[in-house]
């Protein structure tokens, strides 16, 4: 199997073509796109044609049938862990009634699953990746740190250690 490197691209598609999954962001459904980081545009999003012995368009013949099978089993990876995964908490709140430095978290038990208990996440403003988790078992959670500082998310865990999508809270008055 080929070597692939997974990267997360934070635009949600490339500038002059869209992707299969832009209908269902623009639905409000959480999607994802999966493309080459290098795309040849000689073999994308062209008209079928050869110009100057040159062949352009999405040909069999410039197909890289090992990257499609290490990307397809990529996909069924991530797609199987979270079909394991519970579903996610519900009616994630952050508390932001009063001035402190610590935030206060609070959430519902998913409708369905087990659940075994729930990461907290936190990250710094300015950073893409959540940083640290704190894992408890209850529904509502004082993190030490600042609401202005950080930003919060919350997963369910299952028995088996799968972890949901997570929540961003939203603002409780």
């Amino acid at each position: 199997m080929k070597k692939i490197d997974i990267k997360l691209i934070y635009r949600n598609d490339r500038f002059l073509r869209g992707g299969d999954h832009t209908p269902f962001v623009n639905s409000g459904f959480t999607a994802v796109r999966l493309t080459d980081y290098y795309e040849n545009y000689d073999h994308q999003h062209q008209d079928l044609r050869t110009e100057n012995n040159k062949k352009y368009g999405d040909l069999m013949e410039f197909m890289d049938f090992d990257y499609l099978k290490t990307n397809t089993a990529v996909n069924v990876a991530v797609l199987a862990n979270l079909a394991k995964a519970t579903p996610q908490p519900g009616n994630v709140l952050m508390d932001v009634k009063e001035l402190s430095n610590s935030t206060k978290l609070s959430w519902e038990k998913p409708a369905s699953g087990k659940v075994k208990g729930y990461y907290i996440l936190i990250r710094e403003t300015d950073s893409s990746v959540w940083t640290k988790k704190i894992f408890t078992t209850e529904t509502s959670y004082n993190v030490p740190l600042s609401k202005d500082n950080f930003l919060f998310a919350v997963q369910s865990i299952s028995a088996s250690g799968n972890e949901s999508l997570p929540v961003i809270p939203k603002v409780s008055r």
